[in-house]
């Protein structure tokens, strides 16, 4: 209610709060969820968030429609008081801003989330580097690559909450803009 509302109005907010809140919990829980050992978080997959931006997609083009109408909604993609001469050029590129705001909200959470465990698998993968060019550098490796895996592990389950937050919040932007 304190993020929805005063972003969306009340009646709007309302409306969207549980879609708000079932993505902030889902993508809260699914890359809190892979950080437990022989897991992956699915929203590291592609597929999932494409499948999240296109839910947000669809409630900016619900809150539009119902907002304004069909034609309404429509009309609003070209700024009021535009020369004619531009409506070529500026309904092509409004479209365009029409998509790549899901497209902006999948690459995110999913670079977010694949970034992390990339940096966790490359500390462990140096030990087996080092392992194989020296056995005893392995060994000696081993602590150091552990202690700053665990380290971006605990920096992984703030960015989990960060990116729930964020791609909640850039939802709620779009939404109200549509």
């Amino acid at each position: 209610d304190d993020i929805a509302e005063p972003n969306i109005g009340h009646d709007d907010g309302r409306k969207f709060t549980p879609l708000l809140c079932s993505f902030f919990f889902f993508i809260l829980v699914a890359a809190l969820l892979g950080l437990l050992p022989f897991s992956a978080t699915s929203t590291g997959n592609l597929a999932v968030t494409m499948g999240l931006a296109l839910v947000s997609f669809a409630a900016q083009q619900y809150a539009g429609i119902s907002k304004y109408g069909v034609a309404g909604h429509f009309r609003n993609l070209i700024p009021p008081g535009l020369p004619a001469w531009l409506l070529p050029i500026m309904i092509p590129v409004e479209v365009l801003s029409m998509f790549t705001k899901p497209f902006a909200l999948m690459i995110r959470l999913f670079a977010n989330m694949t970034g992390g465990h990339l940096a966790v698998l490359t500390l462990m993968g140096l030990i087996f580097l080092f392992g194989a060019m020296n056995p005893t550098v392995g060994w000696l490796s081993s602590p150091v690559a552990v202690g700053l895996a665990v380290f971006i592990m605990i920096i992984e389950s703030f960015v989990a909450l960060l990116q729930a937050y964020i791609f909640t919040t850039l939802s709620i932007i779009f939404i109200h803009a549509s």
